[in-house]
């Protein structure tokens, strides 16, 4: 996740929220951030305007007609029994500011309607570890405090608490196998795996995992943006020689045990690099994209060539990620082949960080036939097509939850 606010025009103006109970319970005192620390991040994503319509087909009739051709079989193709579109990343609504900001509850029926209307079949809905302790800065997104004695965990429960009441009150299968997939598909509701952005609330405790599994949490992305007691970020400067901390391999590892996907995005390359060394399952780095250069927005959040091959190695899926980062809908498409280009068609998947992006230029799930169309016309079989809506998500889901 990266706040759609990145600063490009100075600080925001942040809506003051009331205070409540629920917040001054895991703010620590010396930390005065309490009525911003998930308005700094969040609030604002649901009332920026659209940023990518659809483009007009103009010019010879020939062209048009074949443009409506694409269009008209995709939706077809889109809405098959056996056609898969999966989310490797997405904060449907920002459940999470439940609580501290306004109008969550028509936020959320939002996305998880499009989710449904545009045919997603599944998705991790994920928690945000490190949301209190991080802000909005004129270079991104930094760290901004910590947690106390029992904060993270404390947050934890308040985040997962939130998001498994939606998950009963909402037309969502909530899904902890990889069956569920298909079986969602079948009863046309979106497959709500739940995930979670930072291993901070583990705070280097192992045991904490079981826990966390038996609370039905199938993903955790190891690292985010504040620094944490188990690997290396992209966004900060390196603490563990080795990529991980001698607590973050005992995780690595536990998470292979129990069947949980181990998701590298935001971990440096180091960090990645060790965790291929360790795991024995394929892993996921969910919401990314293949460096271009580094004048571009979120540069630092770019992967190499190096760094792609790892999860191609492994076995793993990129989420290829629809951020800020590409200039247009079709500058992404055209990244998303260049990384293609690098990792292999198993290798790339979506991640749309849907509701948590910066200046995305996929914003609504409702887009989904279109990113299925623009994939055909760069000359990807049907059969590859498949593989990267959804097919290599649901390949690594069938090998690592049990």
């Amino acid at each position: 996740m990266i706040c759609r606010e990145l600063l490009h025009e100075g600080t925001p103006k942040f809506r003051k929220a009331s205070t409540k109970a629920s917040l001054r319970a895991f703010v620590r005192p010396s930390c005065n951030f309490a009525q911003q620390l998930h308005l700094n991040i969040f609030i604002f994503f649901r009332n920026e305007p659209t940023m990518t319509t659809r483009r007009r087909f103009l010019g010879q009739s020939a062209a048009a007609l074949a443009g409506a051709y694409w269009l008209q079989s995709s939706d077809a193709f889109a809405q098959s029994s056996s056609y898969i579109h999966f989310d490797l990343h997405s904060h449907p609504g920002m459940f999470l500011t439940k609580g501290v900001a306004t109008n969550v509850d028509a936020a959320v029926a939002k996305t998880i309607g499009e989710m449904n209307k545009g045919k997603l079949t599944g998705a991790f809905f994920s928690l945000v570890a490190d949301a209190p302790i991080i802000k909005v800065s004129p270079t991104g997104i930094e760290p901004n405090g910590s947690y106390g004695p029992g904060e993270a965990w404390k947050e934890y429960k308040r985040q997962l608490g939130i998001l498994k009441e939606y998950l009963k009150s909402t037309p969502v299968t909530y899904a902890t196998k990889a069956s569920d997939l298909r079986t969602a598909l079948q009863a046309n509701k979106v497959a709500a795996y739940i995930g979670c952005e930072g291993g901070d609330f583990l705070e280097g405790k192992t045991d904490r995992l079981d826990e966390m599994y038996a609370d039905g949490i199938r993903s955790i992305q190891l690292v985010h943006y504040h620094v944490n007691e188990l690997g290396n970020l992209q966004t900060q400067d390196a603490q563990y020689d080795d990529g991980l901390s001698a607590s973050g391999k005992e995780i690595v590892k536990k998470m292979n045990k129990l069947g949980m996907v181990i998701d590298v995005a935001h971990a440096a390359e180091s960090t990645v690099k060790a965790v291929i060394d360790i795991t024995d399952s394929p892993v996921i780095l969910s919401h990314s994209i293949l460096r271009v250069d580094d004048n571009r927005p979120l540069a630092k959040r770019a992967i190499t060539a190096d760094h792609a091959k790892l999860i191609a190695k492994n076995g793993g899926v990129i989420g290829a990620w629809p951020s800020g980062f590409s200039m247009s809908f079709d500058d992404f498409i055209d990244n998303v082949k260049r990384t293609i280009d690098v990792a292999g068609v198993d290798h790339v998947g979506l991640g749309t960080d849907m509701d948590g992006n910066f200046k995305p230029v996929i914003n609504s799930y409702m887009q989904l036939s279109r990113w299925a169309t623009a994939l055909k016309t760069k000359g990807f079989t049907e059969d590859e097509v498949k593989k990267i809506t959804g097919g290599n998500a649901e390949r690594v889901l069938k090998k690592v939850l049990k």
